[in-house]
């Protein structure tokens, strides 16, 4: 991971596309602005998580003949 040191205002760049700035600092909360291509999906990492276990969930749930029916039709 790489750690920055920012300060209100300031900004940094990811991939010549996606600039972070820091938009406020409160106690120990801090609000980030993020500027992205609208196909750059951007989500707070607990919604990630909740959609990444869903999406597992569904695949579990698959049985075996249904995949061969999708995959050999």
């Amino acid at each position: 991971m790489l750690a920055l040191s920012r300060k209100k205002g300031e900004a940094l760049i990811i991939n010549n596309n996606i600039e972070v700035t820091v938009l406020e600092v409160k106690g120990d909360q801090v609000k980030i602005g993020i500027k992205a291509p609208k196909e750059i999906p951007i989500y707070r990492n607990e919604v990630y998580e909740q959609i990444q276990a869903s999406n597992r969930e569904a695949m579990t749930e698959q049985s075996p003949d249904a995949l061969n029916k999708l995959f050999n039709a």
